[in-house]
């Protein structure tokens, strides 16, 4: 796949309410290989392997250039080993709203403690049904990118978050 990418990111309340709409969990350990003007990802999520490319992103974080390509396990394993930082580790759940599927993540180690949700939109201004359990918007804060929380991780800074989504 290849195109822009046009999403929202929203703290999650804590209590886990998102887990009982979920309809489907997966765990995710993803790196990041170091790049110059871009995100390069490998990721295994649960039996199979994907590397993405993605472009500096726009328009307030919300939009940016991806490339996905998905790749063995053994081709994953070896680019791992080119990745800088460690390994985000999290568990995702896929829970529908409306028109929309929203991605709830739920980080572990040394991001632990850490819910997020993101939504794909069509476009900037495509209108969607906000779940209960969303909270603050937190798109384009680069806190809340992966990439970022490999060498910052939520532990350092966590009290920058409201302590109902900590």
């Amino acid at each position: 796949m290849s195109g822009l990418e046009i999403e929202r990111k929203f703290l999650v309340k804590h209590g886990g309410a998102f887990k009982r709409e979920a309809s489907s969990a997966s765990h995710i350990q993803q790196g990041y290989i170091p790049a110059e003007g871009a995100t390069v990802r490998v990721r295994v999520r649960d039996d199979k392997a994907y590397l993405t490319i993605k472009g500096k992103s726009r328009d307030g974080g919300m939009t940016r250039y991806e490339f996905e390509k998905e790749i063995t396990l053994d081709e994953a394993s070896h680019l791992m080993r080119l990745c800088k930082g460690g390994v985000i580790d999290k568990h995702r759940y896929l829970v529908g709203v409306g028109n929309h599927t929203f991605e709830v993540d739920e980080f572990h180690g040394a991001n632990d403690g850490l819910v997020m949700a993101e939504v794909e939109l069509g476009s900037e201004t495509e209108a969607f049904e906000k779940p209960d359990f969303l909270g603050p918007e937190v798109t384009g804060d680069k806190h809340f990118y992966n990439s970022y929380m490999l060498a910052n991780p939520y532990s350092a800074w966590k009290q920058l978050v409201p302590e109902e989504y900590r």
